[in-house]
């Protein structure tokens, strides 16, 4: 017996599970792989949003919010004078909130281009604001731009100058060929070399340069010492990074006392004149958590104390007075409005207490299984993997991952990222594992103490390795070698020969 399939609509009960990503979600898991420095960012757009949140400067306390009570409530005062006279309310001689200010002179304010900031420590107020601009450092094209006003006269001139100004990479190099810049111009080829070569001599010498070579050049030219021999040199720039000594002797005509002066020379120089110029500032590197040793030992036997930086990690806070002074006589939409605003302060002063638990478990596990590295150095790093601290705390990896990811920490060795002390293992004898950081300061270390004599193969030094209890190929050698940027043996023999 057959039956038909039945295509009529039905309701059907299931249960399932799965994961939402909701915005509360979204906005830990994002605090969770910012660093400090960025998190206090994120604080700072937070307060400007939300009026119930308030930065820690170290005054006086606030206690986490709690809604007012009917009593607490039932005791503010309704009306008007009341309330001014208890300080919630601004006097009625003073300026209105929503008075423009912008156009208001008051003498001896930034408003006149003083500043109390700018006075020096030692009480001079004889700072100007008009003679400070001139100390403002110029940009690369700026102060070529200037110089070109003043060496040429013509229109054609000032053209093809500004053409190459305008081309100018970072290192001050011509970011085209003369030949087709000055076919995009419509000028003779000589009628531009002629210009280029009056402003090779700006200042920074050898800017407008088209290779190393000629930027080089050009700067010894302004120096009086390109002669022949150093020209010769300069043409064989490849060979002196080979280090073929006795090559370049013969080229030039000299002997290697003579050789080594001139190579000493050239280092003075500097290869990319236009790179101070362009280059920013070096901005330090701000740890988001600071170790040092404990005065005695905890009860988990560890030698060291861990922290949130406190100077790049604000304190936040929710205003409860003045919650508890704005809902007693709210009205129904402002009442909803403090309600989304408190939920979403005490969420995010949640999350920012998970997230610095989070970081410090995560730090102290690193720490405490890289004890050895903090008490011996590198030589005692212990392979360790993401996983491995996972398993440990009851973390998922991505999580270790988020945590461990752009942040850093100051430890009595320097200033190290967290993801330095994640390192690969590689199999040694007795069972026994190394860390590829440490075999990779082993090579070096081999490769330092190499007389010249006696210049190490990558085959050699894989036995040495071998020998020490660290089970190594020659490939990883190699690898390990060129991650370091040392050369080969070849090339090193070429280095250390006595000349």
């Amino acid at each position: 017996m057959a039956f038909a399939p039945s295509f009529a609509p039905r309701l059907d009960l299931r249960q399932s599970q799965s994961l939402v990503m909701t915005p509360q979600l979204r906005q830990a898991i994002q605090l969770l792989q910012f660093t400090n420095l960025e998190v206090s960012a994120y604080i700072e757009e937070e307060l400007l949003k939300n009026p119930l949140l308030e930065q820690d400067d170290g005054g006086e306390t606030v206690t986490a919010l709690e809604p007012p009570t009917a009593a607490q409530a039932a005791d503010l005062p309704e009306d008007t004078a009341s309330l001014t006279l208890a300080g919630m309310l601004p006097e009625a001689g003073s300026a209105p909130l929503d008075m423009d200010s912008s156009n208001v002179y008051d003498a001896g304010t930034n408003a006149d281009g003083y500043s109390a900031s700018r006075l020096g420590g030692d009480g001079d107020e004889d700072w100007n604001a008009i003679d400070a601009l001139g100390a403002q450092r110029l940009c690369l094209r700026e102060h070529l731009e200037q110089q070109a006003r003043l060496a040429f006269a013509g229109r054609e001139e000032r053209l093809i100058a500004s053409m190459m100004i305008a081309t100018l990479d970072p290192a001050g190099r011509l970011g085209d060929t003369p030949e087709a810049l000055a076919g995009a111009l419509g000028v003779e080829l000589s009628r531009f070399e002629a210009v280029r070569t009056v402003m090779m001599h700006f200042d920074p010498v050898g800017v407008f340069a088209t290779s190393l070579a000629e930027c080089l050049a050009a700067q010894l030219a302004e120096l009086n010492r390109l002669d022949p021999a150093m020209q010769a040199l300069l043409d064989h720039l490849p060979l002196l990074a080979k280090r073929e000594m006795r090559a370049l002797q013969e080229l030039c005509g000299v002997d290697a006392a003579d050789l080594a002066d001139m190579v000493a020379e050239l280092k003075r120089l500097d290869p990319k004149p236009g790179a101070r110029f362009e280059s920013e500032p070096l901005r330090p590197l701000i740890p988001d958590v600071l170790m040092r040793p404990a005065p005695v030992r905890d009860e988990e036997g560890s030698d060291w104390l861990l922290e949130i930086n406190p100077e790049t990690m604000p304190r936040l806070l929710i205003r409860r007075g003045f919650h508890a002074r704005i809902l007693a006589s709210a009205n129904k939409e402002t009442k909803s409005f403090l309600s989304e605003q408190l939920q979403g302060a005490t969420w995010l002063v949640k999350a920012l207490e998970s997230r610095a638990q989070t970081i410090l478990r995560v730090a102290a596990e690193i720490v405490r299984r890289q004890d050895g590295f903090f008490h011996h150095g590198i030589s005692h790093l212990r392979p360790l993997t993401l996983r491995d601290i996972a398993v440990e705390l009851g973390l998922h990896e991505s999580t270790v991952s988020r945590v461990t990811s752009n942040k850093s920490i100051a430890t009595p060795r320097g200033i190290f990222e967290l993801k330095f002390f994640f390192t690969t293992a590689l199999a040694g004898a007795n069972g026994e594992t190394h860390s590829a950081e440490t075999v990779r300061y082993r090579v070096a270390q081999i490769i330092g103490q190499e007389s010249p004599k006696n210049i190490l193969s990558d085959d050699a030094i894989a036995s040495i390795l071998q020998k020490e209890g660290i089970d190594i190929a020659r490939r990883t050698v190699a690898k390990y070698r060129e991650a370091l940027r040392i050369p080969g043996s070849a090339q090193r023999k070429r280095e250390k020969m006595p000349a």
